[in-house]
């Protein structure tokens, strides 16, 4: 049964809160996606996928399809999108240094400027950086000089880690997604995260004592080769969906590592600049890493990522040694200036503050569905990395059905909604930008789209 999308009358200015004029998608967004699709190979983005809509331009926490509807963006492009869609400094930048000089790693002013801005907020003592061009090149790289400096080669990551798709870093996939692909790089060892309303030890925090570390020790000791070079983990997990863990897990974490005399790299791609109402994940905790990998949010959409690590560090050998650590693309002109104007604009507009002051926000409207709708089991979030568990039964927590999820996810975009609620775990990433009105518009969408399953769908039998 479909129900017609309101206008919501939280704001006068046009373009800020969702309008939808057509079905969804539009006519010419099913022409434009079908004509895609003759040429695009299978395995592109689920979202995508699902939606079948093709955008034509972004503004700040908005995106308009190619049919003139607006909707408002709660998914960021997977967090990448901090400072929004066509923010005019970022533009303007880009562009501007794409008029002087696009390729290279010579040094430039505006190169320098980039680093320089990064160090400056940079946490403890990592003020030296390389770039790179995609997360999964940073974390290989952060395992390089991980290795150069302890001599060591194993590495430990968590149950629900998501690191990369490349052959070095595939084997620290904490779940199903990296199989079918044959061997994996040995040395490789997963260990329970603090996902505590799903516990795997069905535990309670904090009568458990961080039980889930003390199993990961013992894990280690007895599955490793005596030969960890790093533990790297996310301050709090962005795609097993936005796993916020108790304050103690992360000084536990930093503890087995250095039981096993490993370094510790935080993999903060989705929990940096700004994200969780901090400008690290990590900050939340106390912990000092010794080693942090960046990207999304870093550039605000360009492609671009990096290392964060310290004097000594950078020393190590032969990571230290001449283009050891080096790439073609990494910190040429283009991304140094979107990495520099980023920060600067995040600075500026105070959107770490925005972060965590919209995110107080929406994450109370999310607690008030939580206790409306039986399907809604678990709401938790910092800053803006907000996540829901959606569930069959509150007691068994059984996830809801694909069927229903998905469901969910397109009735979200009839009403002017991109969301990633395909997935029992919906995760709510929306761009630092977006204003107390749109929040509470994103909520409103939310709570009518979860009215419309509870009075439509037999979601507890939905399999």
């Amino acid at each position: 049964m479909k129900t017609s999308p309101k206008k919501i009358p939280f704001s006068d200015r046009t373009g800020d809160l969702p309008q939808v004029n057509t079905e969804i998608p539009g006519p010419k967004s099913a022409q434009v996606f079908a004509e895609e699709q003759r040429y695009v190979a299978p395995g592109r983005q689920r979202i995508s996928e699902l939606a079948g809509v093709a955008f034509e331009r972004g503004d700040g926490a908005t995106l308009t399809d190619v049919d003139g509807n607006v909707y408002l963006d709660f998914f960021a492009g997977v967090a990448v999108a901090s400072l929004g869609h066509a923010h005019p400094a970022l533009a303007r930048a880009l562009a501007d240094q794409a008029n002087r000089l696009i390729v290279g790693t010579f040094a430039t002013p505006q190169r320098a400027e980039g680093f320089k801005r990064l160090s400056e907020v940079a946490p403890g003592r990592l003020r030296r950086h390389h770039l790179y061009s995609g997360g999964a090149e940073a974390v290989e790289a952060a395992l390089r000089l991980a290795r150069s400096v302890t001599k060591k080669h194993e590495v430990v990551s968590f149950w629900g880690g998501f690191h990369g798709k490349t052959a070095g870093v595939l084997g620290l996939i904490g779940d199903e997604s990296k199989q079918g692909y044959g061997p994996l790089a040995g040395g490789r060892y997963q260990v329970p995260y603090a996902d505590c309303y799903r516990c795997p030890f069905k535990m309670t925090h904090p009568e458990c004592g961080m039980y889930c570390v003390e199993f990961a020790a013992e894990q280690v000791k007895r599955s490793s080769a005596g030969a960890v070079a790093a533990v790297i983990v996310e301050p709090m997990q962005g795609t097993a969906g936005n796993v916020i863990p108790p304050d103690d897990f992360m000084p536990a974490v930093k503890e087995l590592a250095r039981d096993n005399d490993a370094l510790l790299i935080a993999d903060e791609m989705i929990t940096g600049f700004g994200r969780t109402g901090k400008w690290w994940g990590i900050e939340h905790s106390g912990v000092e890493p010794d080693i942090i990998t960046v990207g999304k949010g870093m550039g605000s959409g360009f492609p671009v990522s990096g290392v964060l690590l310290s004097d000594e560090l950078g020393e190590a050998e032969p990571f230290g040694k001449p283009s050891a650590s080096s790439s073609s693309y990494g910190g040429n002109p283009l991304a140094a200036v979107a990495v520099g104007t980023t920060i600067q604009t995040i600075q500026r507009e105070r959107l770490v503050e925005n972060s965590r002051e919209v995110g107080t926000i929406l994450l109370d409207r999310l607690m008030a569905l939580k206790e409306k709708y039986p399907f809604v089991g678990d709401v938790r979030g910092r800053g803006l990395m907000i996540g829901l568990d959606l569930v069959r039964d509150r007691e068994t927590r059984e996830p809801l059905a694909r069927p229903v999820t998905e469901t969910i996810f397109k009735e979200c975009l009839r009403r002017g909604l991109v969301i990633m609620g395909y997935f029992p775990r919906i995760r709510i990433n929306p761009p630092l930008v977006i204003t107390a009105a749109q929040a509470e518009a994103g909520a409103v969408i939310l709570d009518e789209v979860f009215a419309h399953v509870s009075a439509h769908l037999d979601w507890r039998a939905a399999r």
